[in-house]
């Protein structure tokens, strides 16, 4: 078997075997393939694509090319929930503790920020002596005590995908469904799920723009989890503007304890309703979605999520002190407004620059190895739909550096468009896809 012979074949669009997808993928992890033949194949599936069968194959390869965890010392079923990535996107904190509180085990790996979109990780260290640097023994224990537990993501995990995304970011081949997909699904395969949710972004602040492209995007990867043998479901979520009000780490930790003490924005709910009710179904212990709606309601009604909550954070080393009391959590020096220009509506967000503002801040690393600091961030004051006055603040700078706050100010501004038009509220859940099919809202 020749490279070069296979690159030609899906130049023209001919379908690939298992066998030779898998020399291609274990070849290049290995490094018996140069890069200039894995850019030329990568190329070549951006402008021909794959079929469903190529791309699970493609998928697994990518799975299989490192270790795979063994989540069988967990009693239940182990259900797990993947983001494509957000602004204010702080669903995981709170999910997983409403989630655990109904007894469905939440078993999570979790990365940490690259760029404006911010990490689990990075949140969750926010707290007082929290750490996800915990052994596989003590994972295990933890979840199966409190059913709850989130540890940092290992490198042995599908090194394929790490080695051909790199790759992919400098030759263009970022933004094509079934590289998308299998690299989303081969992390997920490997780290043990039984059932898994998606939550697939679209809008300004999201890589899919578009209602087609994050369905396509979506059902592909629903398929992917269901010929593997998993319980598999999406969502397609709203990103035209950040979730919640809080963007930057400890503001959404904040905003995540309270949402289950809650006191948690409308559209920050809704996401983790919509989420959680696919989470209970996967994990068997709710049998339709008013079922599951109603247990994750009551979680928050009788302070189970918020107990559990605090229970992980205990169990992986946090301050208590901290989810009962969030005025512990570090401050930044200097909170300013930023004041509305006109009057009208809000019209329009451009939500990868408001997370842009908290990269500038320094809430956000602009390459692996930035010190962020946890403290900055910003907290909306309105968002898409909401009328405002000449002279009102649309948000609130937290910084540390008077500099970097008139930089925000400018850059956020900019993301912002007032007009004389009302615009309807917005949908926060725009679509559900199962194994069974689309259903649009």
């Amino acid at each position: 078997m020749r490279m070069y012979d296979l690159i030609y074949k899906k130049k023209y669009g001919e379908k690939l075997s298992k066998e030779e997808i898998d020399f291609i993928v274990q070849g290049y992890t290995k490094g018996d393939i140069p890069d200039y033949q894995m850019s030329a194949f990568l190329m070549a599936v951006c402008l021909k694509g794959m079929d469903m069968e190529e791309t699970t194959n493609l998928t697994l390869s990518m799975r299989d090319s490192g270790e795979t965890l063994d989540l069988s010392k967990i009693h239940g079923i182990k259900v797990d929930k993947h983001s494509t990535g957000g602004v204010g996107d702080k669903t995981s904190l709170c999910l997983s503790a409403m989630v655990a509180a109904c007894g469905v085990p939440v078993a999570k790996m979790s990365g940490r920020g690259l760029g404006h979109t911010g990490g689990t990780i990075d949140k969750l260290e926010s707290i007082k002596g929290f750490s996800t640097s915990i052994s596989g023994e003590q994972f295990f224990e933890n979840v199966n005590r409190i059913k709850m537990a989130i540890m940092g993501q290992t490198a042995d995990l599908a090194p394929a995908d790490k080695k051909i995304y790199a790759l992919r970011d400098v030759t263009a081949t970022v933004d094509c469904i079934p590289l998308i997909a299998s690299s989303i699904m081969s992390k997920k395969l490997a780290s043990g799920a039984d059932a898994i949710v998606l939550d697939v972004k679209m809008g300004s602040g999201a890589f899919m723009k578009t209602l087609d492209d994050a369905i396509a995007l979506a059902d592909t990867m629903v398929k992917i989890g269901t010929m593997a043998g998993k319980h598999t479901s999406a969502v397609i979520t709203n990103m035209d503007q950040p979730l919640g009000l809080a963007v930057g780490n400890s503001l959404e930790v904040i905003e995540a304890i309270n949402l289950l003490k809650g006191q948690g924005p409308k559209d920050l709910l809704e996401d983790c309703m919509a989420l959680g009710c696919l989470m209970l179904i996967g994990g068997g212990v709710a049998k339709d979605h008013d079922d599951a709606e109603k247990m994750l309601l009551q979680t928050i009604e009788d302070g189970s999520a918020l107990k559990k909550f605090a229970e992980f954070v205990e169990a992986q080393g946090g301050s208590l002190e901290f989810i009962y009391d969030t005025d512990k959590f570090e401050k930044a020096q200097y909170v300013e407004p930023v004041l509305s220009p006109v009057s009208g509506y809000v019209s329009h967000i451009q939500t990868d620059e408001i997370g842009m503002c908290s990269l500038i801040l320094g809430g956000g690393r602009e390459t692996k190895d930035s010190v962020i600091d946890l403290s900055v961030g910003l907290i909306l004051n309105k968002k898409l739909g909401d009328k405002v006055e000449k002279g009102e603040p649309l948000a609130y700078i937290h910084s540390n550096d008077q500099a970097k706050t008139k930089a925000a100010i400018e850059r956020f501004l900019n993301a912002y468009t007032i007009s004389d038009n009302f615009t309807d509220e917005v949908k926060t859940i725009y679509a559900k896809v199962t194994s069974s099919g689309i259903i649009k809202f």
